[in-house]
This record gives structure tokens, sequence and C-alpha cells, in this order.
């Protein structure tokens, strides 16, 4: 029996000891930051500006790869399946606690194959309507033409499963609105169509909805969160605007394999937080429309179950479906 608990307290401190090397050498190649979302969206957007900072401050290229597809499942699973040595990273989305409930078979566990590094942005949604197309002047108008018209008006989303696809669900569910889901193969073509009036409005992440905004190509009714934001200090949330209940936001974060070694885990997390909280980054990251929100990879962990079972319980309600 001593010789056993012996055995597994050397393997225990050699395990420490080699840990503890690799985050002292650690990186000393190039660290691939995985996107499963395709390019132009905000997870895109905040991969690469945070991307080229801790480049410089790791003296090691983070290279931002998009692996679109499946609701992001595809970039997904590639991360869960890749060698935990802190040279694969993911930035997910909250789409990521979502797709659970809405794929019967992912080919990875949300939580257990996965560790969390920190939380990074929260960020705020936005109903747009193209204004060429849509005559609506604020939430109770655009309900009412929903109501008169079942199943006319269009609401585009990133694509099936995504969080737009749920928080849109969210309003259908809530107001009665028979609007049309209209899933695209990523936010920068969804906004294409948009803006070109093809499809009349979207739940957009405030982010890529700002250029549009500031041009008059789009006309915004209401935002999703609870509290109005400082980019947009004019619009209604949207139960000021007379959807009662209503409240979703979204968030990014950063996530490495199951089993990456907890020395390079906080040393990702350390770097990460001084970046996020500097003046120039802060300034940034607002001027793109997100706030930054760095944390602990405790808290992060913690939070994304907490955050699975409230989508899910969102999900059932408005029961989305993989169209």
């Amino acid at each position: 029996m001593k010789v056993i608990t012996r055995s597994l307290l050397l393997g225990a401190l050699l395990a420490a000891s080699l840990s503890a090397g690799f985050a002292q050498t650690y990186p000393n190649k190039p660290i691939k930051l995985i996107v499963p979302t395709a390019p132009g969206g905000v997870s895109d957007v905040v991969a690469r500006i945070l991307g080229q900072k801790l480049s410089v401050a790791m003296g090691q290229q983070f290279v931002i790869e998009n692996k679109a597809g499946a609701g992001s499942t595809i970039g997904t699973d590639f991360v869960a399946k890749a060698a935990p040595d802190g040279y694969t990273l993911l930035m997910v989305s909250t789409t990521h606690v979502i797709s659970p409930w809405i794929y019967t078979n992912l080919p990875y566990d949300t939580i257990k194959d996965f560790t969390a590094i920190s939380k990074l942005i929260d960020s705020a949604s936005v109903l747009v309507v193209n204004p060429k197309k849509m005559p609506a002047r604020n939430v109770k108008e655009f309900i009412a033409l929903a109501k008169a018209a079942p199943d006319t008006i269009h609401y585009a989303s990133s694509g099936n499963g995504s969080t737009q696809h749920v928080v849109g669900g969210l309003f259908v569910s809530l107001t009665g609105a028979k609007l049309v889901h209209v899933p695209y193969k990523g936010s920068a073509a969804s906004m294409n169509d948009l803006v070109a009036g093809i499809v009349e409005s979207s739940f957009v992440a405030v982010a890529n909805a700002l250029p549009q905004l500031s041009q008059g190509r789009l006309k915004a009714l209401a935002v999703t969160t609870a509290k109005r934001i400082p980019q947009l200090p004019d619009v209604p949330t949207m139960q000021e605007a007379g959807v009662p209940g209503y409240e979703a936001s979204s968030w990014l974060a950063m996530l490495a394999p199951a089993g990456t070694p907890k020395d390079i885990v906080n040393k990702l997390n350390a770097e990460i937080l001084k970046v996020m909280n500097t003046p120039e980054m802060k300034k940034t990251l607002y001027d793109a429309g997100v706030e930054p929100a760095s944390s602990t990879p405790e808290a992060m962990s913690d939070y994304m179950v907490k955050e699975m079972a409230l989508w899910g319980k969102v999900v059932k309600e408005v029961g989305v479906k993989i169209e």
C-alpha cells in the first residue's frame, strides 16, 4: 500500500513538474485560435483584435483560423479533439451553450471536453429593420405589421442554432409576431441581404449594426438587454418598447481542449486580463460596440454551466428547431 501511495505521489510530482516546465517555455511557437464562424462576425472581429494584442504580449503569433459550419460545431469539434498543449484555442460565443439543446448528436461535450480560459466580452443585440422595406417606426408597429400579415416578414440570422436565431425566436414567442427565420452562413452574408432589402429585419450584434445604423442603411427599433446601452442611448430596450419579460445578451469566451495544463491556462488568462484591462483595449472594444468582461478560468467554467441551463430553458420555451 505504501509503495502504491509513493508511486502515486511521485507521479503527481512529475506531472506538476512537467506542467510547470511547459508553462515556463510556453509559448515557443505560433498559437492557433479557431473561430468557428465565418469571417466578419463579432467573434471574428474580437478574435483578430485580441489576437494581435496577445501576439505582442506573448512574443508568438496568434493565427486566427475560421472553421465555420453547422452552427459553430465544426470548428468547436476540431478544438475538442486537438492536443491539449495550449497551441490550439477556441473562441466561443453564447451559441456554444445553445447548440446542445438544438443538435442531438454533438460529437463533443460542451462542458467536459473544454477548459475555460477567460470570458472576453458581453454584447447586446439590437432589432434592426431595413427602412426601405419595413415602414415600422417602432417595435409596436413592427409587431402589428407581422400580425396583420403572418409569415411575410423575415428575420435573418447567422445560421441555424445561432444566438441570433434563438434571440429572434424568443421575440416571436413573447409577442406572437409571425416572423419567418432565414438562416445564412455567417453574419456578413445575413447583413449583406438585410442592407440590400432581401430580408426585412434581424437581431444583430451591436458591433455589426453600428456602421450600418450610422449611415442610415438600417433603423434600430430596440436593444435586447435589460438596460439601454451607451453606444445607442436613444434606442429603447425591448421591455421599454412594449415586450415585457424580454431580455437577452450574448458573450464571447476563450477555451482550450480539456486536459490543457493548468499553468498554461493560468498564463493565458493572466495575459488576457492584462490586455483586456488596458485603456486602449477598452476603448477599441467600446468603439466596436462590445463591453470587455474578463474572468478567471473557474468563474468562466461555472458561468458556462449556468448559461447552458438558462438557454436550454429558452430553447424549450421558444421551440427552436433546425430547419
